[in-house]
């Protein structure tokens, strides 16, 4: 995702000299044609993560369209009190980039795992939260992020990502995407969690069941009209994210249920269990501990739906 990122902020910055990107020392190689191509839309601000969303705020409000682009937990947790005070308190427009989400940076210990960012960012005020599923929507993502006016959360997968959609996107912040349609059960999904839930779907389908894979990639604000539509149609609905179970997708679908009076639906939230995971490894190995992979979703779906009664 974030080379998708990166190349379309390329061919963004090339027509609007207002957009800046600033890094806090990260980025290296991903970011150089940035900078050789641009270097006056450019800042490496250093290891000064505080500094950064103080900076950026700045320049937003001087007329610039920054964006900081940063690890996750440190484009969001070292710098919480900047994002809050200097860019939402003033509504300055600076895009806060962070590349990692959940546990791509595995192999860094739980010092670099994002699974509590979408919560703290989703609960500021005047911030928009959008996580892309794939190298698409991320690209797509970008370019309405610059567009968007007011502070804007773009969670990015690490590298790899498996592109899902055939074509470009018409992108809107707050619209989800349908990539499959189903009658029985509803897979809502959010950010890097999207391949690994076309796959659950596609077992599940071949089981028997009838299928509904939904993108979730805003988070804030949510797309009401087809959650609503998801939750009074479906018996059974079902969030994946690659996140804390408190506080991220799962939660801000549960909050949307109760402000509706929704009774319709059973939600079961998928996510990452509310404990730090010690272990070192892998992307994959980490998603394996905490029931995150394709199968163990497959298996978890199966299961709920068998002791719901409900298929």
């Amino acid at each position: 995702m974030r080379n998708a990122f990166v190349k379309r902020l390329i061919e963004l910055a090339e027509r609007d000299k207002s957009l800046m990107l600033l890094t806090g020392d990260l980025g290296f190689k991903v970011l150089d044609q940035f900078r050789d191509l641009y270097p006056k839309q450019f800042l490496n601000i250093g290891v000064a993560e505080a500094n950064m969303a103080g900076i950026a705020a700045g320049l937003a409000l001087e007329g610039k369209r920054p964006f900081t682009y940063s690890i996750a937990p440190f484009a969001t947790m070292r710098c919480y009190e900047q994002i809050r005070n200097d860019i939402c308190f003033h509504k300055a427009n600076v895009k806060i980039v962070s590349v990692g989400g959940g546990y791509s940076y595995g192999n860094n210990g739980p010092t670099h795992h994002a699974l509590t960012d979408i919560a703290i960012m989703r609960v500021l005020p005047e911030m928009t939260v959008v996580c892309p599923g794939d190298p698409v929507e991320a690209a797509g993502a970008t370019e309405a992020a610059l567009n968007h006016e007011g502070p804007v959360y773009l969670r990015l997968g690490r590298s790899n990502e498996v592109v899902l959609h055939e074509k470009d996107l018409d992108f809107k912040i707050g619209k989800g995407i349908i990539l499959r349609e189903g009658k029985e059960i509803a897979l809502i999904s959010t950010g890097n969690m999207l391949e690994i839930s076309l796959k659950a779907a596609d077992v599940l389908c071949a089981s028997g069941l009838s299928v509904r894979v939904v993108s979730l990639h805003t988070v804030k604000p949510l797309d009401e009209p087809l959650l609503k539509e998801c939750l009074e149609n479906f018996p059974a609905v079902f969030t994946i994210e690659e996140h804390s179970i408190l506080g991220g997708l799962g939660s801000a679908v549960g909050e949307f249920m109760v402000s509706q009076d929704i009774k319709q639906a059973k939600l079961k939230c998928i996510a990452a269990p509310d404990y730090t995971i010690h272990e070192v490894g892998s992307h994959e190995y980490l998603r394996k501990i905490c029931g995150l992979t394709s199968d163990q979703i497959t298996y978890t779906i199966q299961s709920t739906i068998k002791e719901w009664q409900l298929c």
